[in-house]
Protein backbone atom coordinates (compact mmCIF):
# COMPACT_ATOMS: atom_id res chain seq x y z
CA UNK A 1 0.00 0.00 0.00
CA UNK A 2 2.93 2.34 0.63
CA UNK A 3 3.70 2.22 -3.10
CA UNK A 4 0.50 4.16 -3.78
CA UNK A 5 0.09 6.11 -0.50
CA UNK A 6 2.43 7.84 1.89
CA UNK A 7 2.84 6.62 5.46
CA UNK A 8 1.07 9.76 6.65
CA UNK A 9 -2.02 9.07 4.54
CA UNK A 10 -2.11 5.43 5.67
CA UNK A 11 -2.20 6.57 9.30
CA UNK A 12 -4.90 9.07 8.32
CA UNK A 13 -7.00 6.21 6.96
CA UNK A 14 -6.49 4.34 10.24
CA UNK A 15 -7.78 7.33 12.19
CA UNK A 16 -10.69 7.58 9.74
CA UNK A 17 -11.66 3.96 10.34
CA UNK A 18 -11.51 4.57 14.09
CA UNK A 19 -13.68 7.68 13.70
CA UNK A 20 -16.18 5.83 11.51
CA UNK A 21 -16.48 2.89 13.90
CA UNK A 22 -16.97 5.17 16.92
CA UNK A 23 -19.59 7.33 15.19
CA UNK A 24 -21.38 4.25 13.88
CA UNK A 25 -21.48 2.78 17.39
CA UNK A 26 -22.95 6.00 18.80
CA UNK A 27 -25.54 6.36 16.05
CA UNK A 28 -26.50 2.69 15.80
CA UNK A 29 -26.56 1.61 19.45
CA UNK A 30 -27.38 4.85 21.28
CA UNK A 31 -29.36 7.06 18.89
CA UNK A 32 -31.16 4.69 16.52
CA UNK A 33 -32.11 2.20 19.23
CA UNK A 34 -34.47 4.74 20.76
CA UNK A 35 -35.54 7.00 17.89
CA UNK A 36 -35.67 4.55 14.94
CA UNK A 37 -35.20 7.46 12.53
CA UNK A 38 -33.49 5.99 9.45
CA UNK A 39 -33.30 9.38 7.75
CA UNK A 40 -31.15 10.82 10.52
CA UNK A 41 -29.14 7.58 10.68
CA UNK A 42 -28.16 8.11 7.06
CA UNK A 43 -27.47 11.82 7.62
CA UNK A 44 -25.21 11.30 10.63
CA UNK A 45 -23.05 8.66 8.97
CA UNK A 46 -22.61 10.51 5.68
CA UNK A 47 -21.80 13.77 7.49
CA UNK A 48 -19.24 11.89 9.58
CA UNK A 49 -17.42 10.75 6.44
CA UNK A 50 -17.63 14.07 4.62
CA UNK A 51 -16.58 16.23 7.58
CA UNK A 52 -13.57 14.05 8.29
CA UNK A 53 -12.11 14.30 4.79
CA UNK A 54 -13.15 17.93 4.42
CA UNK A 55 -11.20 18.92 7.52
CA UNK A 56 -8.30 16.66 6.51
CA UNK A 57 -7.98 18.34 3.12
CA UNK A 58 -8.46 21.83 4.53
CA UNK A 59 -5.63 21.26 6.97
CA UNK A 60 -3.35 20.41 4.05
CA UNK A 61 0.24 20.08 5.13
CA UNK A 62 -0.55 21.72 8.48
CA UNK A 63 -2.92 19.12 9.88
CA UNK A 64 -1.28 19.36 13.29
CA UNK A 65 -2.51 22.94 13.82
CA UNK A 66 -5.90 24.58 13.63
CA UNK A 67 -5.76 27.05 10.75
CA UNK A 68 -7.96 30.00 9.91
CA UNK A 69 -9.24 28.13 6.86
CA UNK A 70 -10.51 25.25 8.99
CA UNK A 71 -12.23 27.67 11.35
CA UNK A 72 -13.97 29.48 8.52
CA UNK A 73 -14.91 26.19 6.89
CA UNK A 74 -16.50 24.84 10.07
CA UNK A 75 -18.31 28.14 10.55
CA UNK A 76 -19.75 27.76 7.05
CA UNK A 77 -20.82 24.17 7.75
CA UNK A 78 -22.70 25.09 10.91
CA UNK A 79 -24.23 28.11 9.18
CA UNK A 80 -25.73 25.79 6.58
CA UNK A 81 -27.13 23.60 9.36
CA UNK A 82 -28.52 26.67 11.11
CA UNK A 83 -30.42 27.91 8.06
CA UNK A 84 -31.77 24.54 6.99
CA UNK A 85 -35.35 24.28 5.72
CA UNK A 86 -36.67 21.46 7.92
CA UNK A 87 -36.62 21.72 11.69
CA UNK A 88 -34.51 19.24 13.64
CA UNK A 89 -35.39 18.07 17.17
CA UNK A 90 -32.96 18.95 19.95
CA UNK A 91 -31.88 15.34 20.49
CA UNK A 92 -31.07 14.87 16.80
CA UNK A 93 -29.20 18.17 16.74
CA UNK A 94 -27.15 17.06 19.74
CA UNK A 95 -26.14 13.80 18.09
CA UNK A 96 -25.30 15.68 14.90
CA UNK A 97 -23.02 17.99 16.90
CA UNK A 98 -21.33 14.97 18.55
CA UNK A 99 -20.72 13.28 15.19
CA UNK A 100 -19.31 16.46 13.65
CA UNK A 101 -17.06 17.17 16.64
CA UNK A 102 -15.63 13.65 16.75
CA UNK A 103 -14.97 13.75 13.02
CA UNK A 104 -13.12 17.06 13.40
CA UNK A 105 -11.09 15.79 16.37
CA UNK A 106 -9.99 12.67 14.52
CA UNK A 107 -9.22 14.55 11.32
CA UNK A 108 -7.18 17.28 13.02
CA UNK A 109 -5.16 14.94 15.21
CA UNK A 110 -1.60 14.74 13.93
CA UNK A 111 -0.27 11.51 12.55
CA UNK A 112 1.57 9.42 15.12
CA UNK A 113 5.29 9.51 14.57
CA UNK A 114 8.73 9.57 16.18
CA UNK A 115 11.21 12.39 15.63
CA UNK A 116 15.00 12.11 15.34
CA UNK A 117 15.46 12.24 19.13
CA UNK A 118 13.07 9.35 19.67
CA UNK A 119 10.27 11.48 21.11
CA UNK A 120 6.73 10.60 20.06
CA UNK A 121 5.07 13.45 18.18
CA UNK A 122 1.48 14.04 17.26
CA UNK A 123 -1.61 12.68 18.98
CA UNK A 124 -1.28 9.00 19.88
CA UNK A 125 -4.16 6.75 18.94
CA UNK A 126 -4.51 5.87 22.63
CA UNK A 127 -5.50 9.46 23.40
CA UNK A 128 -8.14 9.35 20.68
CA UNK A 129 -9.46 6.11 22.13
CA UNK A 130 -9.71 7.74 25.57
CA UNK A 131 -11.60 10.72 24.10
CA UNK A 132 -13.96 8.36 22.26
CA UNK A 133 -14.50 6.26 25.39
CA UNK A 134 -15.33 9.31 27.51
CA UNK A 135 -17.79 10.59 24.91
CA UNK A 136 -19.54 7.23 24.58
CA UNK A 137 -19.67 6.81 28.37
CA UNK A 138 -21.22 10.25 28.83
CA UNK A 139 -23.88 9.67 26.17
CA UNK A 140 -24.69 6.20 27.52
CA UNK A 141 -24.98 7.46 31.09
CA UNK A 142 -27.34 10.32 30.31
CA UNK A 143 -29.43 8.26 27.88
CA UNK A 144 -30.07 5.73 30.64
CA UNK A 145 -30.52 8.10 33.58
CA UNK A 146 -32.49 10.88 31.92
CA UNK A 147 -35.97 10.22 30.58
CA UNK A 148 -35.85 12.08 27.29
CA UNK A 149 -39.21 12.49 25.61
CA UNK A 150 -39.67 12.51 21.87
CA UNK A 151 -42.03 14.97 20.16
CA UNK A 152 -44.23 14.61 17.09
CA UNK A 153 -46.79 16.78 15.33
CA UNK A 154 -50.05 15.04 14.44
CA UNK A 155 -53.38 16.02 12.92
CA UNK A 156 -56.19 15.04 15.25
CA UNK A 157 -59.81 14.47 14.26
CA UNK A 158 -61.59 14.25 17.63
CA UNK A 159 -61.67 17.99 18.14
CA UNK A 160 -64.09 17.75 21.08
CA UNK A 161 -61.28 16.32 23.23
CA UNK A 162 -58.97 19.33 22.93
CA UNK A 163 -60.78 21.18 25.73
CA UNK A 164 -58.61 21.62 28.86
CA UNK A 165 -61.04 19.72 31.07
CA UNK A 166 -60.83 16.65 28.77
CA UNK A 167 -57.04 16.59 28.49
CA UNK A 168 -56.69 13.19 30.16
CA UNK A 169 -59.18 11.67 27.70
CA UNK A 170 -57.17 13.22 24.88
CA UNK A 171 -53.90 11.72 26.14
CA UNK A 172 -55.52 8.31 26.59
CA UNK A 173 -56.92 8.35 23.05
CA UNK A 174 -53.55 9.36 21.56
CA UNK A 175 -51.76 6.71 23.59
CA UNK A 176 -54.13 4.03 22.29
CA UNK A 177 -53.80 5.16 18.67
CA UNK A 178 -50.05 5.69 18.60
CA UNK A 179 -49.07 2.84 20.91
CA UNK A 180 -46.86 4.98 23.16
CA UNK A 181 -46.95 6.55 26.60
CA UNK A 182 -48.08 10.14 26.10
CA UNK A 183 -46.54 12.63 28.53
CA UNK A 184 -47.78 15.97 27.26
CA UNK A 185 -50.10 17.34 24.58
CA UNK A 186 -50.05 20.91 23.24
CA UNK A 187 -52.83 22.20 21.00
CA UNK A 188 -51.76 24.25 17.99
CA UNK A 189 -53.71 25.20 14.89
CA UNK A 190 -57.45 24.39 14.83
CA UNK A 191 -59.55 23.94 11.69
CA UNK A 192 -63.25 23.99 12.62
CA UNK A 193 -64.31 23.56 9.01
CA UNK A 194 -62.63 20.13 8.81
CA UNK A 195 -62.92 19.33 12.53
CA UNK A 196 -59.14 18.93 12.74
CA UNK A 197 -56.50 20.18 15.17
CA UNK A 198 -52.71 20.11 15.06
CA UNK A 199 -51.21 18.66 18.25
CA UNK A 200 -47.66 18.51 19.52
CA UNK A 201 -47.38 15.17 21.32
CA UNK A 202 -44.53 14.42 23.74
CA UNK A 203 -44.14 10.73 24.48
CA UNK A 204 -41.82 7.98 25.69
CA UNK A 205 -41.50 4.34 24.77
CA UNK A 206 -39.66 2.06 22.38
CA UNK A 207 -42.53 1.56 19.93
CA UNK A 208 -41.94 4.80 18.00
CA UNK A 209 -41.02 3.44 14.59
CA UNK A 210 -44.17 4.24 12.64
CA UNK A 211 -45.47 7.34 14.39
CA UNK A 212 -44.52 9.58 11.48
CA UNK A 213 -46.62 7.39 9.21
CA UNK A 214 -49.73 7.40 11.42
CA UNK A 215 -50.95 10.87 10.55
CA UNK A 216 -49.50 13.16 7.90
CA UNK A 217 -49.25 16.94 8.15
CA UNK A 218 -49.38 19.55 5.46
CA UNK A 219 -46.46 21.98 5.54
CA UNK A 220 -48.78 24.91 6.23
CA UNK A 221 -49.93 23.32 9.48
CA UNK A 222 -46.50 23.65 11.12
CA UNK A 223 -46.85 27.40 11.25
CA UNK A 224 -49.80 27.15 13.62
CA UNK A 225 -48.00 25.18 16.32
Amino acid sequence: MQVFFSNDFVETLIRFMLCLVVNWGIVNFLYFKKSRRRDFYFTFMIISVVIYFLVYLMMGMERGKATMGVGLGLFGIFSIMRYRTDSMPVREMTYLFVVVCLSVVHAMSSALGVDASGIITGTPLLELLVIDAITIAAITTFEKTLKVSATRLVQYDRIELIKPERREELKADLAQRLGVEVLKVEVGGIDFLRDMAVLRVSYVGENTTDINNKLKLKEADYAHV
